[in-house]
């Protein structure tokens, strides 16, 4: 009998352990399941806090994920106020929304509650046996035995402990994952910048903002200095700001408090309810390590960042998507090991260019309010100085060009699809993309007709319609991408139709090379639309990255050999 068995004695016995229950837990179950892998969520809570928290789902995260509806006309806008009810001191637009953006990714950003979507993932899980979700169940301590790792779970309700025997556990338990802190893995960057306040409210702001509809209002009233997220105009939002600490202790926060900061904020007095307040340290905190042998970090669990730019989310969901197919390969036998130390050299440069991009947008935003001379901690003074310079004609060009200067903070393109992995540069802009066909690139999207040979029934099409500069038949046009030709189950090698014939025998041939159950896909198309040279040929991996880029291939061996080296035989 094992050393395991004579000290523990085993409750369950399940390929992947998933510790933590918000959108990178949920969706790692998810593409799990999808892939065929047995797993079982434990989180911490019996609820899941109603206030919205993120908002902001990249491109990539829903070209990954989901295609969800969005009101465009809400969110086009960032507006820089002096309050919702006071003077426009300046406009940008919210990422890209403008129709040319759709030449890049099939589906623009979308403003969605994080709860919403965790609640669109969590319904496709209901009813999937390949998932077990256990609310108000939270992680205690793990022992790794090597060849697998036996954790220690507590049912809160019933206050008693079990263990759980896995092959691989996936931390997704929140930037104060008690995985990590058990496992003491320190993290690079700095501990805290200052404590914020989210109070989150149920107010109708259309009657106040009339024309300035907009997703982002940041208030450079000293009595508020922060911002609005417009998740509903109607009657969802939450109010982020500073606050001196010792003027306003964290304790000292009650409804009275966040009610006159509300209402500095909105500038006139509306009815709404204050749902909740809740104070949190902003931070840069990147994990130094991703992985521990069988136990690996995703989401906050890995990285944390201040929220100027919406990054942080949507990493987090760029891990478990690059985890999934990688896990699944091991657990189905057509990868060797050493496949999962991709995972972090791969991800964690990615958490180190969105983690500094993040700080450099938030010291932007406090640049721009230090123009203004909003920062003076006198209330009244730093009012008084707020509109002396708005109203001074020669600070008009100062207030422009700072502005100005947020574009970068409110388009973020060139991070949400344009890494590259293996590539550890900083990008000199976080929103220039420029489309790359190269190894470790996402590969670049293209509207397509789908032919019936490679349609898959489980892709639903993109609708458009949002768009509302779109013709019907543009709307119609773009509802399929070259993104949809990659399996998520499989390897997908695209290639011109003038060698399909000949590369299809190839392939079949090299295929009894493959270990069981992997799978590579031949697709005849869509290389024209990539720019590539006649005879080349690309090598996709499930998560729609680059493998490798063949140039004038005349062998299916050298597929078979890019394989090898990637998943480790």
């Amino acid at each position: 009998m094992s050393p395991a068995r004579q000290e523990y004695q085993i409750t369950d016995d399940v390929p992947v352990l998933i510790i933590g229950g918000g959108p990178c837990g949920l969706l790692q179950a998810y593409l799990l399941a999808q892939l065929g892998v047995q797993t079982l969520l434990c989180e911490r809570y019996p609820t899941r806090l109603d206030a919205p928290k993120a908002h902001a789902f990249s491109p990539r995260s829903l070209e990954l994920y989901c295609r969800l509806g969005t009101c465009r006309q809400d969110a086009f806008w960032v507006n820089f106020v002096t309050h919702l009810s006071g003077e426009q001191v300046g406009r940008l637009p919210y990422e890209r929304m403008d129709p040319e953006v759709l030449d890049d990714t099939p589906t623009m950003i979308h403003n969605v509650p994080q709860p919403d979507f965790e609640e669109y993932v969590r319904r496709k899980l209901v009813k999937n046996p390949s998932v077990e979700i256990r609310k108000n169940h939270s992680f205690v301590r793990l022992e790794d035995f090597g060849d697998y790792v036996i954790a220690t779970i507590e049912d809160r309700a019933m206050q008693r402990e079990y263990h759980v025997k896995c092959k691989h556990l996936v931390a997704c338990d929140g930037a104060k994952s008690a995985v990590r802190r058990f496992l003491r893995v320190e993290s690079e960057g700095e501990d805290s910048y200052e404590t914020m306040m989210t109070i989150h409210i149920n107010a109708n702001l259309y009657p106040v903002l009339k024309e300035r509809v907009g997703m982002l209002h940041w208030v450079m009233d000293p009595e508020v200095s922060g911002f609005i997220i417009g998740y509903d105009l109607g009657g969802n939002q939450v109010l982020i700001c500073n606050f001196d600490s010792k003027k306003h202790p964290v304790e000292t926060w009650n409804e009275p408090l966040c009610r006159k900061t509300v209402d500095a904020a909105i500038g006139t007095h509306i009815p709404y309810d204050v749902l909740s307040h809740r104070p949190w340290v902003l931070s840069r905190k990147v994990a130094k390590s991703y992985r521990i042998n069988r136990i690996f970090l995703a989401g906050d669990a890995a990285h944390s960042f201040p929220p100027t730019g919406g990054l942080g989310l949507n990493s987090g969901l760029g891990d478990v998507h690059n985890l999934a197919y990688k896990l699944a390969a091991i657990h189905h036998g057509w990868a060797g090991p050493s496949l999962l130390g991709t995972y972090e050299t791969e991800r964690r440069p990615v958490a180190l260019v969105n983690a500094a991009q993040s700080v450099k947008n938030g010291q932007q935003i406090f640049s721009l309010l230090k123009t203004m001379g909003a920062t003076d901690p006198e209330v009244c003074i730093a009012r008084e100085n707020l509109y002396h310079t708005i109203a001074d004609p020669s600070h008009a060009t100062a207030i422009n060009d700072g502005i100005e200067g947020q574009r970068e903070h409110f388009d973020n393109l060139g991070l949400h699809i344009g890494y590259v992995y293996g590539d550890t540069r900083i990008p000199r802009c976080a929103s220039i993309y420029q489309p790359e066909c190269v190894p470790g690139a996402r590969l670049p999207h293209a509207w397509i007709q789908p032919l019936k040979s490679v349609a898959r029934p489980l892709i639903v099409p993109i609708d458009s319609s949002y768009v509302t500069e779109l013709s019907a038949e543009e709307v119609r046009r773009k509802q399929f991408s070259t993104l949809d030709l990659c399996a998520f189950d499989a390897f997908t090698l695209l290639l011109d139709g003038e060698h399909a014939a000949s590369w299809r025998g190839a392939l079949e041939e090299a295929s009894g090379q493959f270990p069981s159950g992997l799978r590579v896909n031949l697709v005849a198309r869509g290389l024209s639309l990539m720019r590539l040279a006649k005879g080349q040929a690309v090598l996709i991996r499930p998560d729609q990255h680059i493998l490798t880029v063949f140039d004038n291939i005349s062998d299916a061996d050298e597929v078979a050999e890019a394989l090898r080296m990637h998943l480790a035989w």
